[in-house]
């Protein structure tokens, strides 16, 4: 009884203090995730005070963030916008991996922390974050446009490739040899491939089968269908995240957004969850000694972005006022970064400290960077027209966006 009471108090104390911070982020115009780190610094081992009763059910509730996260990103895109994604924006991709990739492998490997670490690393420093950026999008005005449907094409490639990075990492991780990761590669792959194909063709009998004009039913059926899979994902080791996805994308239409609008609270309550969790996780104690390279890192990692930004709204035939919002806007790393570090952690424990701080730095850099960019682009966008180039497609809203408003600069 003793301890129920005291879990009651520590859960309902975290998250008063979790609906107060992110208020307290709102009104001033930026991401709540490092003051969830923070929090979860504060309260975790090594900090103010230590979180004892309540520790197991905020570790569980952060891996349904983790689902809910990737879940309600997948319900966000159609299987033909990622194909067509997929075809249009490959060179794009291709740049972000090796651009923004390559620093984080190279940083653990000079740390002397190993293969399996660089790996690791090389996905927080390369995966933006599609939360951040959207919200700040949004705040500026920017979704329509002419660059959006750029930036926006830039992330589905890097949620896609989660599809692949993260069975491989978790691969890694448990010390599966070469021929273990193959075949974890070969069962993502296939998976994938086969969820698109039945997206594509029977999508919309899916989503009829998943439908319910009873907003319970349809939060118990799709909620309850995505941890089934992604538990079973896991079992396979191909990753309990990138199954959720999978789900996400395999629904459509209308009972996508329906799902999208029910679920959407509860991603927000559990991913917060998750940010505390990764932070109690983290002894502050130990931050001060990688937060030269983080810092480091962040600088060369923001410019890489900014050189992929800008080299993927060229391939566009964006105005250089638009190459240099779209440069800004992928600046900001945040939660994909904190949960593939939180995957790493147990092959290499310094990797926590040096993500938490290397996320705190970047998801403030990055919407300071898309405002910052603002006057350049205004300074730029007198300019002349773009040059010819084959429009980017990335979803139905933004293209309607980008027709009605081909170089608009709202103000902040």
């Amino acid at each position: 009884m003793h301890h129920t009471t005291a879990l009651l108090i520590e859960l309902g104390a975290i998250i008063l203090a979790l609906g107060l911070l992110g208020r307290f982020a709102g009104r001033v115009g930026f991401s709540p995730i490092p003051l969830y780190l923070l929090a979860g610094l504060a309260f975790g081992h090594g900090g103010i005070l230590s979180l004892g009763a309540s520790e197991e059910f905020i570790a569980t509730g952060a891996e349904i963030g983790v689902i809910l996260l990737l879940l309600l990103l997948g319900l966000e895109y159609s299987a033909g916008e990622l194909v067509t994604n997929l075809k249009t924006q490959f060179p794009s991709g291709i740049v972000d991996f090796v651009l923004n990739a390559l620093p984080g492998a190279v940083a653990a490997l000079l740390l002397g922390w190993g293969p399996v670490a660089a790996v690791a690393l090389a996905g927080v420093t390369w995966i933006s974050s599609s939360g951040v950026i959207a919200k700040v999008l949004g705040d500026l005005g920017r979704l329509g446009n002419r660059e959006t449907p750029v930036i926006l094409g830039v992330l589905v490639i890097e949620d896609l490739a989660m599809a692949l990075y993260l069975p491989l990492l978790t691969a890694l991780l448990a010390g599966a040899g070469l021929a273990g990761t193959g075949l974890t590669l070969l069962i993502s792959l296939g998976t994938v491939g086969a969820v698109l194909y039945v997206a594509l063709r029977h999508g919309r009998l899916l989503s009829r089968a998943v439908s319910s004009s009873n907003p319970e039913m349809l939060l118990l059926v799709v909620l309850g269908l995505t941890l089934l899979v992604a538990g079973i994902a896991q079992q396979l080791h191909v990753s309990a995240a990138v199954g959720a996805f999978l789900v996400g994308i395999a629904l459509s239409g209308r009972t996508a957004e329906g799902a999208g609008v029910l679920l959407s609270p509860l991603r927000d309550l559990f991913a917060a969850v998750f940010f505390v969790f990764f932070g109690l996780s983290t002894d502050p104690a130990d931050i001060p000694a990688v937060l030269v390279p983080a810092l480091l890192l962040a600088v060369v990692t923001a410019g890489t972005k900014i050189a992929t930004g800008w080299y993927a709204a060229g391939r566009a035939g964006v105005r250089a006022a638009g190459r240099w919002r779209t440069a800004g806007a992928l600046v900001a790393r945040g939660e994909f970064s904190i949960v593939i570090a939180g995957l790493a952690v147990g092959a290499e424990p310094r990797i926590g400290p040096l993500a938490t701080a290397y996320v705190l730095i970047m998801v403030v850099t990055g919407p300071v960077a898309a405002r910052f960019t603002e006057p350049v682009a205004r300074r730029l966008s007198r300019r002349a027209p773009a040059p010819a180039a084959t429009p980017v497609v990335t979803s139905a809203p933004a293209a309607d966006a980008e027709r009605r408003d081909t170089e608009a600069m709202p103000a902040p």
